[in-house]
């Protein structure tokens, strides 16, 4: 008996040059995974995710040119398994706790099983301790994963991830594959006859045939391409520019991958099993064909020679795809491009998605763009404008009319998606805004959905925003960062700060950009006109944040960007800002919570932590954020001698809600007091009343098993319902020195909330107050 050498065991298999590339290809997306959780990302968690996806989408490409039959199927197994596990992962952030990782390891424990039953049959010396290893290797995975479960699950994950892409791209490097030479020769050869002189010249004939009108087919399909790129172009509205088209191009791209595996996943694998269970029938009739000579035949063999030709020219097509890239590619967008238009024309109905909705894939680029950047890009802002206004003790500072004594403001959180959800509000927004001792107005995050663009700023924020007279300011969110902060700058920033702050950024991206002198005068020019057009007061910020210093009040508005985090340049005027402050009532307003949906935020974000820690170290009294639609309240009783913080949600001001605080509140909330609106009663029953039967599944999956492994906040976007009743909200504030207090009021879609409308803890309703009485949270003033 031969000894198999180490040589002899990883040596590669027959490989074309375009598929000898892959396994580097694929372990540099290994390489990628573990870098991921370093660079700076709100999500690291996704972007292995996609790199999975990608990996295992190529291990399926690669693996159905294997050679061998049982070689392909463990190549489409282990390749759908890491589809899946990409498919986990991205889920990360709205998975429930501790089941990814269950699930990951469950994930290697199937592959795990499958590649050492292959070691069982496998003949072969060398294939079956290929397949050992690949099993071992998997359970050893699984048993890690669990082992260590209770470790940070951002690393976990990511070196298990990583583990499972190096090992699909060992896996390609030593399989060997067909060529597309062999595509139909092999198809005969299936059949048992590829021996005889007819089968091989009607072979020769449909491949002739395919290839001839190959370039109709493309021309066709690149033509429904175009049609669906100009249908996006038009519902999305780019401003023209080339970076405008991204947006669009994102969307079409999506729809080309949701064709390709809908040609993958279902038409296909239908096919396929139709097919094999009817291939005794095909050699049958082969065989009772061949052997009639061709003068003897009469129609029945006419009927049966078309039928096989038929059979054989479907399988020459798929055989083609499966070993040539360009191919499968076309033949996929051919069989999936309709159902992808019918998904993209029907989507809304479905509900508010980041996920299916293929025209808001693009924000979830601008998101990896950004995040990484906005650190930068706002430090370079801060240096720029910080020069200009050295005189000032505060560069930063806005300075309303009207705050001696007595005063009151507006505190609203994402407002820009410019639909009824956004609308059902205003009436009671320019209600209160109109009140003479109001005196301006904050928005405290995501002022424009989805990108921040300024196309979009005239529908999503102009008009609904139109009838108030009194100066708003606002601090972004992370949508409104997607756009490099643009549109932000332009509409609130005074123009010359925003000129500076725009140029600054083009400058800290060393200028490759499109953001020239041209466009950054046009998008001033824009924001004046819209200004002067609706009379809403914007234009008075120097900077994405600022202050505002009255005798006994302050307040400081943060902005806390993509990854909750503030660059050095922001700190230094922050902690100016608090020392400003002190010995007064001071409140700030992020753009992202301390707490939401029952938890505390800052676990997982060491930044975001110490922004708490400084706060409350400068006696913060109240701190307010965005980012979660929905109204919360959450209050912890302060040590004796210390006083106490008290945080709001409040990022009801015109999204689509979050649900999943009221459908999956946690049984022990991070603090002993707390509130939210709108409660679980109203919610399921709005739910209730508007979902149509075919969406009952996920209703019931929502409300009896809280949709786990993921988790109510995820798949309650199905639920995104624009019709009435809303619970839509935003906060008023009243300064009242005379009185000694801070009184904050929250205001629905009818008015002033009333306790009845809030799911709230013991404690949390003053003594005395009834139902029905308006909600007030009443904060002393030190």
């Amino acid at each position: 008996m031969s000894r198999l050498s180490v040589r002899g065991l990883f040596r590669s298999g027959r490989q074309a040059p375009a598929f000898a590339a892959l396994p580097l290809l694929v372990a540099g997306f290994g390489v990628l995974a573990l870098l991921s959780p370093l660079g700076a990302a709100e999500q690291p968690l996704m972007r292995v995710g996609a790199l999975l996806i990608t990996a295992g989408a190529l291990e399926i490409l690669h693996g159905v040119r294997r050679d061998e039959p049982a070689a392909v199927r463990r190549a489409i197994r282990s390749g759908v398994i890491t589809v899946l596990m990409g498919a986990l992962v991205i889920s990360a952030p709205f998975m429930a706790g501790g089941a990814l990782v269950l699930f990951l390891s469950v994930s290697f424990l199937i592959d795990g099983v499958g590649h050492l039953a292959a070691a069982l049959r496998q003949p072969e010396r060398r294939e079956r301790l290929l397949a050992l290893l690949g099993g071992l290797a998997d359970l050893a995975a699984a048993a890690l994963l669990l082992a260590t479960r209770r470790i940070s699950a951002t690393w976990l994950v990511t070196v298990a991830a990583a583990l499972r892409v190096f090992g699909s791209a060992w896996s390609m490097a030593v399989s060997p594959v067909h060529r597309v030479a062999d595509a139909s020769k092999t198809i005969v050869d299936d059949l048992g006859i590829g021996d005889r002189p007819e089968a091989a010249e009607l072979r020769d004939r449909i491949a002739a045939e395919e290839n001839s009108r190959a370039p109709s087919d493309r021309r066709a399909t690149v033509g429904f391409i175009a049609t669906l790129f100009a249908i996006h172009i038009a519902r999305m509205a780019p401003d023209g520019t080339l970076l405008g088209l991204v947006a669009p191009g994102v969307a079409l791209l999506g729809d080309m991958l949701l064709a390709i595996l809908f040609a993958v996943v279902i038409v296909i694998p239908v096919f396929l099993s139709f097919r094999k269970s009817t291939r005794w029938l095909e050699r049958w009739v082969w065989q009772w064909y061949l052997p009639v000579g061709r003068h003897e035949r009469d129609w029945r063999h006419h009927v049966a020679r078309a039928w096989l030709a038929n059979r054989l020219r479907i399988a020459v097509r798929l055989r083609q795809a499966r070993y040539s890239i360009p191919s499968a590619l076309m033949r996929s967008l051919a069989m999936g491009l309709p159902v992808a238009a019918i998904v993209a024309a029907s989507v809304p109905v479905w509900g508010m998605s980041w996920f299916f909705d293929t025209e808001n894939w693009a924000s979830g680029i601008w998101n990896s763009w950004a995040e990484a950047r906005t650190d930068k890009w706002r430090e370079a802002m801060v240096h720029t404008v910080t020069p200009d206004a050295a005189a000032s003790p505060s560069p930063f500072a806005v300075v309303p009319p009207g705050l001696s004594g007595d005063f009151a403001f507006i505190v609203i959180g994402d407002t820009g998606e410019g639909d009824a959800s956004q609308h059902a509000l205003r009436d009671q927004l320019l209600a209160v805004a109109d009140h003479d001792d109001v005196r301006f107005l904050v928005i405290s995050s995501d002022v424009v959905y989805p990108n921040g663009s300024m196309n979009d700023y005239e529908a999503k924020f102009w008009l609904p925003f139109k009838g108030v007279k009194k100066p708003v300011y606002a601090i972004p969110g992370n949508h409104d960062w997607y756009d490099a902060l643009e549109a932000f700058l332009a509409t609130f920033l005074e123009a010359d700060a925003a000129r500076a702050t725009m140029q600054a950024r083009a400058r800290a991206d060393l200028k490759l950009t499109s953001t020239t002198s041209s466009r950054i005068d046009g998008l001033i020019s824009e924001a004046a006109r819209l200004r002067l057009e609706y009379e809403v007061p914007t234009g008075f910020q120097r900077g994405p944040f600022f202050e505002l210093q009255a005798d006994r009040f302050a307040l400081v508005a943060i902005d806390t960007g993509i990854v909750k985090r503030l660059d050095p340049a922001e700190r230094a005027w922050l902690d100016s800002a608090l020392e400003r402050a002190r010995g007064k009532f001071t409140m700030a307003i992020l753009g992202h919570p301390f707490y939401a949906g029952g938890y505390d935020q800052t676990g997982d974000h060491e930044d975001f932590a110490a922004l708490k820690q400084l706060l409350i170290g400068h006696g913060v009294s109240v701190v307010m954020a965005g980012d979660t639609h929905d109204l919360e309240y959450y209050f912890d009783p302060p040590p004796p001698g210390r006083p106490g913080v008290h945080y709001f949600v409040n990022g009801g001001g015109g999204a689509y809600m979050s649900f999943g605080t009221a459908l999956d509140w946690p049984p022990h909330a991070a603090t002993r007091e707390w509130a939210y609106y709108p409660d679980h009663a109203a919610v399921a029953a709005k739910i209730e009343a508007r979902t149509p039967w075919w969406k009952r599944p996920a209703w019931w999956w929502t409300r009896d098993a809280g949709a786990w492994p993921f988790s109510a906040e995820w798949l309650s976007a199905v639920f995104d319902y624009n019709v009435a009743p809303f619970f839509q909200s935003f906060f008023e504030v009243r300064v009242e020195p005379s009185e000694g207090r801070v009184r904050l009021l929250p205001y629905g879609v009818h008015g002033r909330l009333r306790w009845k409308d809030l799911a709230q803890s013991p404690g949390v309703r003053p003594a005395g107050v009834g139902d029905h009485d308006p909600v007030e949270w009443l904060v002393p003033m030190r």
